[in-house]
C-alpha cells in the first residue's frame, strides 16, 4: 500500500485528474475499477473519482509496488526529473513564496522541444530542489512551471509558478493579456517616430517560419506591434534605430517577422534579418543571435498568490551585447519626438 497526503498544490482538483497524474499510464478505466473496488481509498472510504479534494486529504492505494511503477512513465518517477550538472544559476529579478521572474539567457530552450533537451524548466525545478523549496516526491503530482515562453535566441523576462494557484493565476494573466510586456530590440534603418503597425500573419508549422501580409490571406492571423524608437546609431556604415516594443498581439515570431516585413529587421536575425548585416556584426562583436529582449513587465492588481507583484514593474537588466553595439562611451544618438 502507498499513501500520499493533499498538500497545497494537489488541493482543489478533482480526485480522478491527480490519480491520472500520479499514474500517468493507467487507463482512465483501471482507476475507476480501482475505485469501484476500494483498491484506492479517500480519507479511508470509498470514492468516486470526482471529489474535489481538499488540503491535508489522504489518499490510500492499495496496490503493488510494480503495478504502480509500471503505471509511472519515467517523468513520474520519484529521483528522475534529472536536474541539470552542474546546475546553471538562474538570473533572479524577483522571487516570493508563489512567483519567480527570471532574466532568461539568449541560447536557452523557454521549454523542452525533445526529451533530451536540458531547458529553464529543468533548471527552474533543479533550484527548487537544491534550495529546498521542492521536493522529489512533490514533484510526483505538481511540476512547477513557466507561464511564457521566449524564442531560445531571445533573452529576457520569464514568469514561473512555484504552486498551483501561481501558475493557474498566471497562465490566465498571459492568455487574458492583463498586463503588458515590452521588448527592447535594434534594427536595420532609420526610425524617428512611434508607431502602431497592424497586419496578417500566417505559421508554416513545417518550417517553424511565419510570413507577414498587409490583408487576410487564408488562415492568417491579425496582428498588432506598437514600436517607440529610443534612439539611432551608426555602424559599418549604415543606421541602425534601439526600438521598444509594445506586442499587442503575440504571436509566433511576430516582433522579428513584422519588423522585417517593415524593411527592419532585427540586427542578429538569422531567419529574418539581413545576412551581410548579421556578417558584419557576427564579425565585429561575435553576435551569434538576433537582439530581442523581453525587457519589462507591468502587472494589473492582483490578490491571493499574486499579491506579491501586485501592480508592480519588473525590469530585466539588457544583454552587454546591446551597450557595446550601440557604444557604450556615447550611446545612441536620442530620436527627436514629432
Amino acid at each position: 500500500m502507498r499513501t500520499l497526503q493533499v498538500g497545497k498544490n494537489e488541493a482543489g482538483q478533482r480526485l480522478d485528474k491527480l490519480l491520472g497524474k500520479y499514474l500517468d499510464q493507467a487507463p482512465k478505466s483501471f482507476l475507476y475499477k480501482m475505485l469501484r473496488k476500494k483498491n484506492i481509498k479517500l480519507n479511508g472510504k470509498r470514492a468516486q473519482g470526482n471529489e474535489l479534494l481538499s488540503l491535508g486529504d489522504t489518499l490510500e492505494l492499495y496496490l503493488s509496488e510494480d503495478t504502480i511503477s509500471n503505471f509511472q512513465t519515467a517523468a513520474c518517477k520519484k529521483g528522475s526529473f534529472v536536474p541539470p550538472v552542474p546546475s546553471v544559476p538562474l538570473d533572479i529579478v524577483y522571487e516570493d513564496a508563489h512567483v519567480l521572474l527570471l532574466n532568461k539567457p539568449a541560447g536557452m530552450l523557454s521549454q523542452k522541444a525533445k526529451p533530451g533537451d536540458i531547458s529553464l524548466v529543468e533548471h527552474l525545478i533543479s533550484y527548487l530542489i537544491h534550495s529546498g523549496q521542492l521536493t522529489e516526491e512533490a514533484l510526483l503530482t505538481f511540476r512547477p512551471g513557466i507561464c511564457n515562453r521566449l524564442d531560445r535566441n531571445t533573452s529576457g523576462l520569464i514568469a514561473a509558478g512555484k504552486s498551483l494557484c501561481a501558475l493557474q493565476d498566471l497562465n490566465v494573466l498571459f492568455q487574458e493579456r492583463s498586463l503588458h510586456k515590452y521588448y527592447r530590440c535594434i534594427v536595420a534603418g532609420a526610425l524617428k517616430k512611434p508607431c502602431r503597425a497592424e497586419g496578417w500573419l500566417r505559421k508554416d508549422e513545417r518550417t517553424n517560419q511565419v510570413q507577414i501580409y498587409s490583408q487576410k490571406q487564408g488562415d492568417s492571423l491579425p496582428i498588432c506591434t506598437e514600436y517607440m524608437p529610443l534612439g539611432q546609431f551608426q555602424a559599418g556604415g549604415r543606421t541602425f534605430t534601439s526600438l521598444e516594443v509594445n506586442l499587442i498581439t503575440g504571436r509566433s515570431h511576430q516582433i522579428r517577422a513584422h519588423l522585417a516585413s517593415l524593411g527592419h529587421p532585427l540586427i542578429g536575425d538569422s531567419k529574418y534579418g539581413n545576412r551581410e548585416i548579421n556578417t558584419y556584426f557576427q564579425k565585429q562583436y561575435g553576435l551569434s543571435h538576433q537582439l530581442l529582449h523581453a525587457y519589462r513587465l507591468e502587472l494589473p492588481m492582483l490578490s491571493q498568490c499574486l499579491e506579491g507583484i501586485s501592480e508592480r514593474v519588473f525590469t530585466a537588466p539588457l544583454p552587454e551585447l546591446f551597450g557595446q553595439i550601440q557604444g557604450e562611451s556615447s550611446g545612441p544618438s536620442p530620436c527627436p519626438q514629432k
